[in-house]
């Protein structure tokens, strides 16, 4: 099988099979690398935060380089997740797509025509073997969450547990090209005042934590 996998942080992808030879493919300004392991091709790329980025590198992997499967891996702030994981993201939303009314945000499914009647479809992953990992939803948006108060709106309104800047959107690229895809998230911070700090003391640990689990994934598919 011929794997992409997209992170938003390069720090994330160095993290998964540190020890394993990579092979750089093509260049600036998506430099994608490749790892062979004993069942799959491996093609990573991180095109930057966001998610025009993570579409772009998820996108590029399809048509470029086969990718038969997507899978997201890195870190996520917690919407009140319980632990630090990794979690196995079994749905996804867009948290900043929707209609402004009344000075706030109306949700709706990403991609969909933002009138009328609200409704939110999340980007259901791919059935995967059991890991036993904890399961969750997760909320991307291209926002870093240092707010507490907008955190917990994100919570109540979407029903995520995790938020993120790129697995919503790589899900619904994936949806739209009509492939699979996975993700694989540990937290670094609480979505608070104090996550930009915690974010960068937890970064390492996070990010080979969820690039663990997403080598079990992969070694079970």
């Amino acid at each position: 099988m011929r794997i992409g996998i997209v992170s938003g942080v390069r720090a994330e992808l160095a993290a998964l099979l540190p020890h394993a030879p990579r092979t750089t493919l093509g260049g600036a300004p998506l430099p994608v690398e490749r790892i062979e392991t004993a069942d799959h091709a491996l093609f990573l790329a991180c095109a930057g935060i966001g998610k025009v980025a993570a579409a772009t590198a998820a996108a590029t992997l399809v048509h470029a380089y086969g990718a038969e499967h997507l899978l997201v891996i890195g870190t996520a702030g917690s919407l009140g997740a319980v632990g630090r994981g990794p979690f196995l993201i079994t749905e996804a939303v867009q948290a900043d797509f929707g209609a402004m009314r009344d000075e706030r945000l109306t949700h709706y499914t990403a991609g969909c025509w933002p009138i009328g009647p609200a409704r939110v479809e999340a980007f259901r992953a791919a059935d995967l073997p059991d890991l036993g990992l904890p399961h969750a939803r997760i909320a991307t948006s291209d926002l870093f969450v240092e707010c507490a108060v907008h955190a917990a709106g994100v919570r109540d309104a979407l029903g995520a547990t995790l938020v993120d800047m790129e697995t919503a959107a790589v899900a619904q690229t994936a949806a739209l090209l009509g492939i699979p895809w996975a993700a694989i998230k540990a937290t670094t911070d609480d979505a608070d005042g104090a996550s930009a700090d915690d974010f960068t003391a937890n970064l390492a640990a996070s990010a080979r934590a969820a690039a663990h689990a997403a080598e079990r994934l992969i070694a079970a598919l």
